[in-house]
């Protein structure tokens, strides 16, 4: 093995493997021609090969140390599985892609676990352990508008149950089934519905040293409180002062099992108590969306929504599958206590021109743009 020494254009002494006699000599005209010219030689000469299994457990530590998500977990280790032994700067993005494409994922699917690799290559950037994101140019996939849904949109299926049948809004139904079935669950309903938090952030990330009822907020994250989240609350509180059957810690978490263990999910119960309600096509995340269509509904206006909602902009707001028809059914004093309390903010996008449609069953940003265009002149605002 020959290898060529050399003094580099910067006056620093260098060495490089070169393999046969020939290809040294080759090497050490090349180089000595370069620092002649002036040239400097690559950054990324000798330096370390980061495998992208490393760059996995960073991102794992990070999610952990930011009480992420658990499926972020799940995603990481599952591109750790697959491309784990090779250097991170040297996978190519048809193999990115290849993969991607065999596992079939939906286009919410494939969009989350493209984030996800977004940000594992963006951590190693800021670590300085490589320099780039050979991943850059993968795209995201196109996803539908959707559906929206939220309580009481429809009405619910016959039902055999006695009780249940003389009740006829979705909620009524709902609230009747935990009640009768799962009454230690009713408060995590309350403060679903009530808050709009999503479900990690409920389950795995507040605790009770998040929860100032004096202040009427929430502070990790930071979400106001109305009467009826602040009652829930409070009874869960006292359920764990000794008045109740379930043990909680004072500052462990809200929602427990019977032991006072943290409840990591609702769906031990929640999906049974939606089937016996008789609620079709229902989900817990759609408890986010009454919270943001119910505001909606009362004239809140989109800034204040995206607030309360945790967007970190008004056209994520404007994106979100939510109803923003009127309606007379709703109670126009559903948040008295939370609208005047809601903060200004600054939002990533600056200023911005927003309508509300008071038609139709949501607002995409290509249709929030189409009905800005040629209604801005009777009903816009400018915030």
């Amino acid at each position: 093995m020959w290898w060529a020494r050399y003094v580099d254009a910067e006056g620093r002494y260098r060495r490089e493997k070169a393999g046969t006699k020939s290809t040294a000599i080759d090497l050490y005209r090349k180089r000595k021609t370069e620092a002649l010219q002036g040239k400097k030689l690559p950054e990324r000469l000798r330096r370390r090969v980061v495998p992208f299994g490393e760059l996995c457990d960073d991102a794992l530590q990070h999610a952990k140390a930011n009480e992420r998500h658990v499926n972020e977990s799940y995603r990481i280790k599952a591109l750790k599985k697959r491309f784990g032994s090779y250097a991170a700067e040297a996978i190519s993005l048809a193999a990115f892609r290849s993969y991607f494409e065999l596992q079939g994922w939906k286009p919410e699917s494939w969009n989350r676990m493209r984030t996800t690799l977004f940000a594992i290559y963006r951590l190693g950037i800021e670590n300085a352990k490589i320099q780039c994101n050979p991943t850059k140019l993968l795209k995201r996939r196109k996803v539908s508008g959707g559906r929206v849904r939220f309580l009481n949109q429809f009405e619910p299926l016959e039902t055999e149950v006695d009780y249940l049948k003389p009740l006829k809004t979705e909620e009524e139904r709902l609230r009747a089934v935990i009640k009768h079935d799962y009454p230690e669950h009713i408060e995590e309903l309350e403060v679903a519905l009530h808050t709009g938090m999503r479900r990690s952030e409920q389950y795995q990330r507040i605790d009770w040293s998040s929860v100032d009822l004096t202040r009427k907020d929430l502070h990790i994250p930071n979400i106001p409180l109305n009467a009826e989240a602040r009652a829930a609350l409070d009874r869960l509180r006292k359920a764990g002062t000794g008045e109740g059957p379930i043990p909680i810690a004072p500052e462990g978490p809200i929602f427990v099992g019977v032991g006072g263990e943290r409840l990591m999910s609702p769906r031990h119960w929640f999906e049974d108590a939606v089937k016996k309600a008789g609620l079709r096509n229902f989900t817990w995340h759609d408890l986010r969306h009454t919270f943001a269509s119910r505001l909606a509904m009362s004239d809140v206006d989109i800034r204040t929504v995206a607030e309360l909602m945790g967007h970190k902009s008004i056209q994520m707001t404007c994106a979100t599958r939510i109803s923003l028809r009127s309606t007379s059914s709703l109670p126009s004093n559903a948040w008295p206590d939370i609208l005047p309390r809601v903060r200004e903010c600054e939002f990533m996008d600056g200023p911005v021109r927003f309508t509300i449609a008071k038609s139709g069953l949501g607002l995409s940003r290509k249709g929030y743009r189409h009905h800005n265009r040629h209604r801005e002149k009777n009903t816009s605002a400018s915030y």
